[in-house]
């Protein structure tokens, strides 16, 4: 009789161990990459923050983050073009009071060290389309692409498109839940360009984060509420601002701002990894 009963708790929980493997797991971000796609010298910061340290130079960083979640890999923001990574003196802007752009590892290498090849990312969002944002979009043709509908749409200075035709994208026109289940929000965040969106993660450990885009430049820019002189829009700016804030006290949330050297060099690298 003991035997017996033995016997049969051990084919039940042999069956119990079944049917959790047998469970589809539970969809959410698994994990955050910070990649490092650039980093340069502001010429005059002054053009960010009208008013403030006019004429002063600050190091800026360009950051492209790299989530995993259970559908896939998702990467937002591509950073500056790879290109520049084989340029002895980086990429100088024909304004001497912008960015000095220099890449010490391209964005591939990163996801090779990661064991992650271009064709594994299924999913990618870009915040603008300026171009220390969509340098390396084409890596991934085969990427869904989000995008929002007035950004992919805004004519492009040299007259043709912002995205190769052929690539997958879905035009969105406000907030996007990407999944479906709150761990990955776009927010609409114009004012920077017509179609600036920002980005909400949510992590089991970490918990929320707003991934700024360039809604905001670096904190000083942030706690001023300044807007840089270049920007599209001034109130939509603003308005995004306060939206982002309010987003921040809703989710507790933690805003990590994409160019802001000081808060970057306080965040783990990959590839080490938030989860």
């Amino acid at each position: 009789m003991k035997r017996a009963s033995t016997l049969i708790a051990v084919a039940l929980a042999a069956l119990a161990a079944g049917l959790a493997q047998s469970q589809p797991a539970k969809a959410g971000v698994e994990k955050l990459y910070i990649l490092n796609c650039g980093e340069g010298v502001a010429g005059d910061i002054g053009r960010w923050s009208p008013g403030v340290n006019e004429g002063k130079p600050m190091d800026f960083v360009d950051n492209c983050y790299l989530i995993k979640y259970t559908q896939g890999w998702f990467l937002w923001d591509t950073g500056i073009t790879d290109a520049v990574a084989a340029m002895p003196n980086g990429l100088a802007p024909a304004d001497p009071r912008a960015t000095h752009w220099r890449k010490s590892k391209t964005l591939a290498a990163q996801l090779d060290e990661l064991g992650v090849k271009p064709a594994d990312i299924k999913f990618m969002a870009v915040s603008h389309t300026h171009p220390d944002h969509i340098g390396n979009v084409e890596m991934f043709p085969q990427a869904m692409l989000f995008v929002q509908k007035a950004e992919y749409d805004w004519p492009n200075p040299l007259g043709v498109g912002r995205f190769k035709p052929e690539h997958p994208v879905t035009k969105l026109e406000g907030d996007k839940d990407v999944f479906g289940d709150g761990s990955l929000t776009l927010l609409s965040t114009p004012g920077h360009t017509p179609g600036h969106q920002s980005l909400l993660v949510k992590l089991p450990k970490t918990g929320a984060i707003v991934l700024s885009g360039d809604a905001v430049h670096f904190k000083s820019n942030w706690d001023n509420r300044g807007v840089p002189v270049g920007n599209f829009n001034k109130d939509q700016t603003l308005a995004s601002m306060e939206k982002i804030a309010g987003v921040l006290t809703k989710e507790k949330a933690q805003l990590w701002i994409n160019h802001d050297k000081a808060q970057r060099d306080t965040l783990k690298l990959s590839p080490a990894f938030y989860e």
